[in-house]
């Protein structure tokens, strides 16, 4: 299939105008990123994330009123998926000390309302555990299934016959199913998932992204400037930096714009951006393996003609690639679900701007160096 028979546009003689485009759009993005700053998921900034499916539809203006009676601080609620997926998002690892005692008290009135009588105490506690204590295996296990029940993670200190300890997690994400589970007793939920990430690791992974990012357009330059000329492996590299800082500025100004649409830059996010690099590099070598051709077999024609000649010849192969690819995205855009609609976003600003500066970027800064240069490009 071939489409633009005898395509025949002055690509180059029209890129100061998309400079003006591009140089606008770069400037409000940064702008946006600079006053709003980039809203990183909990992978980046450590917190603790869970998604509950509840069995029927339920109001999150009601699960949020009490979530914020919890005394966790702020923290985000959303919907997850449809009408029955809730997505609580917090940036605490561990329960604030000021609310234990509450918690460790409706511990204790759990065992005692449910076990009267039951003699235990106990035998450590640390910041985001309390371990008890039982006189046999069977009234420990009978405890542990009980606190389960009621929403808090636990454990047997051990497996044997003679265990007699029970261990209850008292992390955020444990709070908050247990006192959800007290509020919608006649609408029962079941966990999908649960994160928790800390702020050490949070900020290993920050490091780590930028220097993914930066390593694998070094790369690409070093392979683009053995495979071309230095301007070529440049012009790609500064097309790359564009759809990165184009795609990221869009990110952050449409962030809280669209209540379904998860902005945040988690991992996911992340994957998409590298997908990206490799899509827009490999658009890019497209196009500048047309212009090689072109400037060996037509030396005599300009380096402004030779990659408008480039250009039209790919535009077919081009948006065919492109507009495959985008409905696979809008697909995993509508249907993929709250965690995967970032990641899908991404890549279709990605495509757009990946195939949009192969042409008025990179083609664009060779053609400028050129000229201003005063060398003449040869292969």
């Amino acid at each position: 299939m071939r489409l633009f028979h005898n395509l025949n546009i002055d690509f180059m003689g029209k890129r100061t105008i998309f400079y003006f485009v591009s140089a606008t759009i770069l400037l409000l993005g940064i702008i946006a990123i600079l006053v709003r700053g980039i809203h990183f998921g909990i992978d980046f900034k450590g917190g603790s994330e869970v998604a509950l499916d509840f069995a029927k539809p339920v109001d999150i203006s009601y699960v949020r009123t009490e979530v914020d009676k919890l005394g966790l601080g702020n923290m985000e609620v959303k919907t997850f998926g449809g009408q029955t997926g809730i997505l609580l998002r917090t940036e605490l690892q561990e329960i604030p000390i000021e609310i234990m005692p509450e918690v460790k008290s409706r511990i204790e009135n759990l065992i005692v309302t449910n076990f009267p009588g039951v003699q235990h105490s106990v035998k450590d506690t640390t910041s985001n555990s309390i371990t008890y204590s039982f006189k046999d295996p069977r009234t420990s296990e009978a405890v542990g299934n009980r606190l389960f029940a009621a929403g808090f993670q636990t454990t047997l200190t051990g497996s044997d016959s003679t265990n007699t300890g029970v261990v209850v997690r008292l992390g955020v994400a444990d709070i908050i199913k247990e006192r959800l589970s007290e509020k919608f007793a006649d609408n029962p939920f079941k966990l999908l998932k649960e994160d928790r990430v800390g702020p050490k690791v949070g900020k290993e992974l920050k490091r780590n992204a930028v220097i993914a990012v930066i390593l694998s357009l070094v790369a690409i330059l070093i392979y683009l400037g053995f495979r071309f000329k230095f301007a070529f492996a440049l012009g790609a590299v500064i097309a790359l930096f564009h759809d990165v800082l184009l795609t990221l500025g869009i990110f952050v100004a449409l962030y809280g714009l669209f209540p379904g649409l998860n902005l945040e830059f988690s991992i996911t996010v992340l994957a998409a951006f590298l997908t990206l690099v490799g899509y827009s590099t490999n658009d890019t070598v497209i196009v500048f393996d047309r212009v090689r051709e072109q400037m060996r077999i037509h030396k005599s024609l300009s380096i402004e003609e030779n990659i408008n000649h480039a250009i039209n010849k790919t535009m077919s192969r081009t948006i065919i690639t492109v507009f495959t690819v985008l409905i696979s995205i809008v697909v995993l855009l509508i249907f993929g679900g709250e965690v995967l609609r970032g990641f899908a976003f991404a890549l279709f600003i990605g495509m757009i701007t990946g195939t949009y500066s192969s042409v008025f970027v990179a083609s664009a800064f060779v053609l400028e160096y050129a000229h201003r240069s005063g060398s003449k490009l040869q292969f």
